[in-house]
């Protein structure tokens, strides 16, 4: 069986969540985080390595919160996201506070991850089928097509919305053979009576439909990955304007780039899986509540890795 790797985004500063590091929320009857179960899930569907992409600020506390305990179950790495962490002949922005966005995150990986590997977020529960299919398809025999073969977890846009306000979502476009063609980062999308809705750029509340395959951040790459990432990090520091201190490296725009030139397949991998995460503050006792629930339903032991 081939090696993969699990790799979680868990260096972002959790600023709508009230200032704490949301990731290391305890949500578990134990003080499991959402981590807890979604590493617990990549080791029931097959992956066997775990990589944390972290901030060297925040290390010691991850280890303490979940490292230490993971490590004795699979193995693990840390890699880290750091402001400064940028090719040769660039420099941050004086003003500029936070590191540079999702593909930022992942090309911290590059010589240690060498394998097939899935990316996902430290404060999303994605369900157990995600993680299956995309290990399942990581590890099969694809025809060589000339081009990159990497897949996504296609969620259903009304399993991922948030009772306590606005989510931004990736609504995905698709060819007939379920590939994906483009992502429309759309912000702003609420639950509706109807299903669910986002202001467009006029300021009018356009439905959107609840059936839509959304991304969310899950995604399943190969190693070369990181070359084309590295790449274009470049390319994207070269085309900032002087003063723009906010704008982001991100993971979605690097893909779509890739399907764009025609270097890239990306198989769109349907779950009805209910989503849940931490948004916002008000949403961990419902984060709490479904654990609790997936653990009475017998989906989880009551004290996972034992």
């Amino acid at each position: 069986m081939k090696s993969t790797t699990l790799v979680i985004m868990a260096a972002g500063m959790g600023s709508r969540f009230g200032g704490g590091i949301k990731q290391l929320e305890p949500m578990g009857p134990n003080g499991e985080i959402i981590m807890d179960y979604s590493i617990y899930d990549a080791m029931e569907a097959g992956f066997n390595k775990v990589v944390f992409v972290t901030r060297k600020d925040l290390f010691e506390t991850f280890k303490e919160v979940i490292g230490n305990r993971i490590e004795k179950v699979i193995p693990v790495e840390y890699v880290f996201q750091e402001l400064d962490d940028l090719p040769e002949g660039f420099e941050a922005p004086a003003d500029r506070t936070k590191p540079w966005g999702t593909g930022q995150a992942i090309l911290a990986c590059k010589g240690v991850v060498n394998e097939p590997f899935l990316v996902i977020n430290a404060d999303d529960y994605y369900g157990k089928t995600a993680f299956k299919l995309i290990h399942d398809y990581l590890v099969s025999d694809k025809a060589d097509s000339g081009k990159y073969e990497f897949c996504m977890a296609g969620f259903i846009l009304g399993n991922t919305l948030s009772d306590n306000g606005a989510v931004t979502r990736g609504v995905c476009v698709m060819d007939k053979d379920g590939h994906l063609t483009g992502v429309n980062e759309t912000g702003g999308i609420v639950k509706t009576a109807d299903g669910a809705a986002a202001e467009d750029k006029d300021g009018n509340v356009v439905a959107i439909n609840p059936a839509s395959h959304v991304s969310m951040n899950m995604w399943g790459f190969t190693p070369d990955f990181l070359d084309e990432l590295e790449k274009g990090f470049k390319e994207f520091l070269g085309g900032l304007k002087d003063g723009d201190i906010k704008s982001e490296y991100l993971l979605p725009s690097v893909v779509d780039q890739l399907i764009k030139d025609g270097k890239a397949n990306v198989s769109v991998l349907e779950t009805n899986d209910k989503w849940f995460g931490v948004t916002y503050k008000e949403d961990k006792p419902v984060v709490v509540e479904s654990i609790r629930k997936l653990i009475s339903e017998g989906k989880y032991p009551e004290k996972l890795y034992n």
